[in-house]
């Protein structure tokens, strides 16, 4: 449902940067990371948790599975939200109750309480994102769009790059719960920053929810979620649990779409859906974070448990992809000003098809030097990337549409990440299965390899066999590891066939962003 426009006694007037309007967007920042961080934080702390709150595996799980469902169901509800009470009044209750839920998680004692409270966190923090998305395109005109979008795209790709490195830090040396804890001083600067200097939209307190549509969406996202967070956990399509949300799943996302082309008044206005750049941006964003956030996934589990780093080494590693992408960021922002955001586009996604390639090649003795470049390089890449591809994709969108459509973007960030992590673990289980046989097929005593590897060529005593078995367990997941990245190097060269479909944006188009003078 689109937002009412902003208060027409907000005139638009020539940008300047105010202390006012600074600390406004720093406030908006630090929620945005606050809510992007908690989704990967807690990643590294799940065995701590297991232990401490004495689950099984399967049960730790609904720790993350809760946050992200409940995520997913209340991500599309922002724009009605923010029509019925207010843009301020929304964002500044989010903030409230996520930093009050991230409290409540860290004290939490057993496992029904910290799964309730990541449920509420997840619940209230989906409005957080696309809330400071939409807020930063008004208050700035579309001539600083480039730059200050490309600050919010550094705060939002920074969460899930840098979470797993922070929460394995705070779990190392303090406790699980400092995970949680650490939203605290953030939320309290970005409640009091956004209270006091953001300004109010009108509201529509007459406005009507699409419940039927809601309904329709809220199930099948919550399905779809449950078999990504499930799945390799019960072996897909083999369990019947797994079936029956596939089909719950496809039922109501099927009877959504047929209730949104026929409703008079949707839950997601069609009108959004056709403006082409709009949705060519939505497809090469979900294959971008896709990739992008499967193989940040993966790549630390490949340093851990195939190279042995342990896990401060680990993040140590992965830190250059981040640095690279804040580097990128910066420089594309400003070079969007003089060349075609679609060539930055292309450039970003060789650069990325690129260095997936060379991924492939890695080998169990790659040196710390080659995977801290490589890893810079690929963030680099996907700087370039995604801060034109995130004004292209709202150049040309109605200004009434944009928290829909930020909404909109959110959650095809959120299933993403989860696909993508998702269909990357499962793959890589299987391909190592498979791997691990071919390899298997090869020991023979005629196999001189096999010397440098045991004792004797006879394989005599059970340390032999022990030692031939974890080598090949480790060059079968190698292996596999390197299919993965070759895969995502095939699905980046896929959406840069959308890039020539891509328009841009009339220079004498009126800007229809609102300056606030905070």
């Amino acid at each position: 449902m689109p937002e009412q426009p902003l208060p027409s006694s907000l005139p638009a007037t020539p940008f300047r940067m105010t202390p006012k309007l600074f600390m406004l967007t720093v406030a908006i920042m630090l929620a945005t990371t606050m809510q992007a961080l908690d989704g990967t934080i807690a990643n590294v702390a799940l065995p701590h948790m297991q232990g401490s709150m004495s689950a099984a595996q399967d049960q730790i799980a609904w720790v993350l599975t809760s946050y992200i469902v409940a995520t997913g169901i209340c991500t599309p509800l922002t724009g009605f939200l923010v029509t019925r009470y207010g843009r301020k009044r929304l964002f500044v209750f989010s903030i409230v109750s996520f930093t009050f839920a991230s409290m409540l998680c860290g004290i939490a004692q057993s496992l029904e309480e910290i799964v309730l409270f990541r449920l509420v966190q997840g619940a209230v923090g989906a409005f957080l994102v696309p809330l400071a998305q939409t807020i930063i395109m008004d208050v700035y005109p579309k001539e600083k769009h480039p730059t200050i979008m490309a600050a919010w795209i550094m705060a939002v790709m920074a969460g899930p790059i840098l979470g797993p490195t922070v929460g394995g830090f705070l779990t190392e040396f303090y406790s699980w719960r400092w995970a949680f804890y650490i939203n605290i001083p953030v939320g309290l600067v970005a409640i009091i920053g956004v209270y006091v200097l953001l300004p109010e939209t009108k509201t529509d307190p007459n406005a009507k929810m699409d419940m039927l549509g809601f309904t329709f969406i809220g199930i099948s996202i919550a399905a779809f979620q449950l078999i990504l967070d499930r799945g390799t956990m019960l072996d897909w399509f083999s369990s019947g649990e797994i079936v029956v949300e596939a089909i719950v799943a496809a039922v109501t996302f099927y009877l959504f779409i047929a209730h949104m082309c026929t409703a008079a008044h949707p839950f997601l206005s069609r009108a959004a859906f056709k403006d082409t750049n709009y949705v060519i941006g939505l497809c090469m964003s979900f294959v971008g974070i896709l990739v992008a956030y499967g193989t940040n996934a993966i790549l630390p589990t490949m340093f851990q448990s195939l190279m042995g780093y342990p896990a401060l080494t680990t993040g140590i590693l992965v830190m250059p992809r981040g640095l690279g992408m804040l580097v990128s960021t910066a420089i594309t922002s400003r070079l969007l000003r003089t060349i075609d955001p679609r060539a930055l586009i292309l450039v970003g996604l060789v650069i990325i098809a690129f260095m997936m390639r060379r991924f492939s090649e890695f080998t169990l003795d790659i040196s710390d030097q080659e995977i801290e470049w490589t890893g810079a390089i690929l963030g680099f890449g996907m700087g370039a990337v995604f801060t034109p591809l995130m004004n292209l994709t709202f150049a040309t969108l109605s200004p009434q549409f944009r928290t829909e459509g930020a909404a909109m973007y959110a959650l095809i960030r959120n299933i993403a990440l989860s696909i993508g992590i998702s269909v990357d673990t499962t793959l890589l289980v299987q391909s190592t299965q498979i791997n691990h046989a071919e390899l298997v097929g090869h020991i023979t005593p005629f196999n001189h390899a096999l010397r440098a590897l045991v004792p004797a060529v006879g394989i005599q005593s059970v340390r032999d066999l022990a030692v031939l078995d974890n080598e090949i367990n480790r060059q079968a997941g190698m292996i596999a590891y390197m299919d993965m990245f070759r895969l995502s190097m095939y699905l980046i060269i896929g959406i840069a066939l959308l890039i020539p479909f891509v328009r841009l944006p009339k220079k004498k188009a009126q800007d229809d962003s609102i300056v606030a003078e905070a």
